[in-house]
């Protein structure tokens, strides 16, 4: 007679518990090796980095200082644009950041070094996949607390706590969606020449298609509809409102589209989806290219 234990009733064995929590562990210590690998290289090529916060604190001090004289009423009466466009450059930042996610994966790929990963006995390979989100992340969270801070010193203040943590979270949601379609790039373009490519056609068009450098009312008609179906849009707006307004919900009115009025809780929804969508498209060449 086969005696009936808790871990026969829920189809599990003692050893098949303890080889899933083997496999998770190994999985870990993978993405923690390929992530440590990947700041290894940062530390010895900073400028990476340090071009990544210079860059957007230049275009900050520039682009304010261009724009101070602007005629009264274009961006309201209390608006500075140091203060209006902050939220831009923290968001073009970090998604011009996680746009070269993939540049990295696809150099490994050049150099035969993704290959030697991909033959390796890894618990899973998306642990490859894993490290380069938590790096970029990373580096994301690094430049976004640089402009904040060079934002506040010029005057343009600084959200309230919750404030805060709202646009972490609208950060980190842009900058998984646009890491995973960069990685998806990597594993499906030749080479790095056609990459940089891509990312260098899109950059700038989602830029000035979106609401990062004047308001979406300054914009012709054509333009108010492309800004609108903008993702970065959806992540720009909201972050403004938490700066120029201390005291918000979810119901507040973040964006006057054409096609109606955009609360914060639809523009976060909206970047959910976005990043849920990227996600998903890039599973099925994943598992062709790891399986």
């Amino acid at each position: 007679m086969t005696t009936l234990t808790p871990s026969t009733l829920n189809g599990k064995t003692p050893e098949t518990s303890e080889l899933s929590s083997s496999s998770f562990a190994d999985f870990v210590q993978e993405t923690t090796a390929l992530t440590r690998r990947l700041f290894i290289q940062l530390q010895r090529r900073p400028s990476t980095l340090i071009a990544g916060i210079i860059q957007p604190v230049m275009w900050l001090i520039l682009f304010g200082a261009l724009f101070q004289n602007a005629p009264q009423g274009f961006l309201g009466s209390s608006v500075s644009y140091g203060k209006f466009i902050g939220a831009g450059i923290i968001v073009f930042t970090a998604f011009g950041g996680a746009l070269n996610a993939g540049l990295p994966v696809m150099f490994d790929r050049e150099f035969g070094f993704l290959n030697r990963l991909l033959v390796a006995p890894l618990a899973s390979r998306f642990s490859i996949v894993m490290a380069s989100a938590i790096f970029i992340t990373t580096l994301s969270a690094i430049q976004t607390v640089a402009i904040v801070a060079v934002s506040a010193f010029l005057g343009a203040g600084l959200p309230n706590a919750s404030g805060l943590a709202l646009m972490a979270l609208i950060i980190l949601l842009l900058v998984l969606g646009v890491t995973a379609i960069s990685l998806g790039l990597a594993f499906t373009l030749p080479g790095h020449i056609e990459l940089i490519a891509v990312i260098f056609v899109t950059n700038l068009p989602l830029l000035f298609a979106s609401t990062a450098l004047v308001p979406l009312s300054f914009m012709p008609t054509w333009l108010q509809w492309i800004a609108s179906l903008n993702p970065l849009s959806y992540a720009i707006e909201p972050i403004r409102y938490v700066y120029l307004h201390q005291n918000w919900s979810l119901s507040s009115v973040v964006m006057q589209a054409p096609f109606g009025n955009v609360t914060l809780g639809a523009a976060l929804l909206v970047l959910l989806g976005f990043t849920t969508v990227a996600l998903l498209s890039i599973q099925p060449r994943l598992r062709r290219v790891f399986v």
